[in-house]
């Protein structure tokens, strides 16, 4: 064991990095402008909320971001309380080959897509995240199992809103939630994402980005996590304005740096995102 002083081991790991590169505690999402923007990625001990009103893609932004950073080599597990791990696999080729679900469900694929679908599975054999589905009994099972996965550097949780709300209400069910995941990623140091909805979202103000207090019980994920992303994407609002496929995703909050916005790109027929910068 080392007998080096935090602040020791601190500067170590500092002078341990190569000039430029983010160090070893940080985990690059893949998209390049939300990385730099975090600078160089997520930060392991930190609680990261994306959020977005119903249908937006929450689950298929961090799903994204979850192989993306598992193509970084990145140890990564998503836990899905929202669709079967085959689901998730399912959503994993579309996305990756640029299929539509339908057309691999019903094995409709002309020759170039079934090629690129392979193509995918091969390429994503070895830097696959691990998938799991959410465990039954409430946030405390769910910390436990987040707990016992001691190689894993970032655990996506989809979503908040599947946790089971026992005898509490629901505000002081998720109020709790995030307290616990909060603790849970700070002593298993990893970079833990959650999902959730807009509960206070108003879909018919003038600008329904989405702000922190959107989040739902005050204070709470705006105060507990490190950072806050917020998906917009204008055509559910404004249709037929020529925006169809564009999407904002906002850093409303930034514990250890500025927030801002990047453009990305929706192809809803593959679930995928793209970082307009790509």
């Amino acid at each position: 064991m080392s007998s080096a002083s935090p602040l020791e081991q601190l500067i170590q790991r500092v002078d341990a990095s190569v000039d430029g590169a983010p160090s070893l505690e940080t985990i690059p999402t893949g998209f390049p402008t939300l990385d730099r923007l975090l600078g160089g990625g997520l930060r392991r001990g930190d609680l990261i909320a994306l959020g977005g009103d119903v249908g937006a893609g929450k689950s298929a932004l961090a799903l994204a971001i979850a192989l993306r950073a598992a193509a970084h080599r990145a140890e990564v597990t998503y836990i899905s309380g929202e669709m079967t791990v085959d689901r998730v696999l399912e959503r994993v080729l579309a996305m990756e080959g640029r299929a539509t679900i339908d057309d691999l469900r019903m094995g409709a694929l002309d020759e170039q897509t079934r090629a690129a679908v392979g193509a995918a599975a091969l390429r994503l054999r070895d830097v696959m995240p691990r998938f799991l589905r959410m465990p039954r009994d409430g946030i405390d099972a769910l910390a436990t199992e987040i707990m016992a996965l001691t190689d894993t550097e970032m655990v996506v949780v989809d979503s908040l809103t599947c946790l089971p709300l026992g005898d509490r209400t629901e505000g002081e069910a998720v109020a709790a939630a995030v307290r616990t995941l909060k603790r849970t990623a700070v002593e298993a140091r990893v970079a833990l994402v959650i999902t959730t909805g807009l509960p206070r979202l108003d879909r018919t103000r003038p600008d329904p980005r989405p702000v922190l207090e959107d989040f739902g019980i005050p204070g709470t994920i705006a105060q507990l996590s490190d950072v806050v992303l917020g998906l917009y994407r204008e055509e559910m609002y404004r249709p037929g304005y020529g925006t169809d496929g564009g999407t904002e995703l906002l850093l409303l909050k930034n514990r250890n740096g500025g927030t801002g916005y990047l453009d990305l790109y929706f192809y809803k027929q593959w679930m995928r995102f793209e970082d307009m910068v790509e």
